[in-house]
């Protein structure tokens, strides 16, 4: 952004992207995440309210049915990757399942995400044979995503920060429990519908979204 000629900025990211922010907090005018990426704070685990016991539900749901592929890439992702950039049908598979499982659809996929978008979507992975790279994204930083998501909230991030989290999204933290890695908070919303691919699902509603933080911090 320097080297464009912006010498105050704001950045956007989602899932592995939450981690923006971090570095030149000097030039960041404010980081909208979708979610932002905590653990639950262990000082209100006597005192859960229901959406917080409810998030807990769903991430211990999604370790015991929807963890597979997440051992598989970080622990040998090339023995799924030969697969991916050797067989359209398994990389179709592969990343459409993921589609099925977490997007606000109701069980019906294409009520949210066309035939033709996703095509799109794995033409991204299958053209530039990307599909064994981005395996091997998890075995190079899992690690540190899972430390943020069930370790310790790590050292603060404190630019201004807007949140959203959506309601089919794996990981729904609460406030409070954001504020202790993000102290900074100045916009949250819980919009009510979106699931983990937001932006995707539901582009106006996303849009809106970034807009409303970025307004209270331009």
């Amino acid at each position: 952004m320097a080297r464009l000629g912006y010498r105050r900025f704001g950045a956007q990211g989602s899932d592995w992207g939450t981690s923006i922010g971090q570095r030149q907090p000097d030039r960041v005018a404010g980081i909208h995440l979708m979610p932002p990426l905590v653990p639950p704070d262990p000082a209100t685990l006597d005192d859960l309210t229901g959406a917080e016991r409810a998030a807990l539900a769903t991430l211990r749901e999604a370790d015991e049915w929807g963890s597979g592929y997440t051992a598989q890439q970080s622990t040998r992702p090339q023995t799924v990757g030969y697969g991916l950039v050797d067989s359209p049908a398994a990389l179709c598979a592969w990343i459409v399942e993921k589609f099925w499982s977490w997007t606000d659809s109701g069980g019906d996929l294409h009520r949210v995400v066309t035939r033709d978008e996703l095509l799109d979507n794995l033409m991204l992975y299958w053209l530039p044979g990307t599909g064994a790279s981005s395996a091997r994204l998890y075995w190079e930083s899992l690690r540190q995503v899972n430390e943020w998501i069930s370790g310790s909230a790590g050292a603060p991030v404190t630019v201004p920060t807007g949140c959203s989290v959506f309601p089919k999204e794996l990981q729904r933290p609460s406030r409070r429990w954001a504020e202790r890695r993000f102290p900074n908070i100045r916009y949250w919303n819980e919009p009510g519908k979106g699931g983990h691919f937001a932006a995707f699902e539901q582009p106006a509603l996303f849009v809106d979204e970034v807009r409303s933080f970025f307004r209270l911090v331009r």
